[in-house]
């Protein structure tokens, strides 16, 4: 599906979130990426076949700084 000279992750790779984005619509919250995946503003995702998957990145915080 995708034609770009470094291939996106496909959808169902765990990187798939890092494919190209061929049409935003941040005014209701998804993108469509390169691979098929709907990638919404709260990190969740359809994929293709029509799965959901919910959030799944682990965040991170910086460890607090004592005085």
């Amino acid at each position: 599906m995708c034609a770009h000279r470094t291939p996106c992750p496909d959808a169902t790779s765990d990187l798939r979130d890092l494919a190209a984005v061929v049409s935003s619509h941040p005014e209701q919250g998804w993108s469509l990426l390169c691979n098929g995946v709907v990638l919404f503003d709260d990190d969740g995702e359809l994929l293709p076949d029509g799965r959901a998957v919910d959030d799944h990145h682990v965040w991170v915080a910086p460890a607090l700084v004592s005085a």
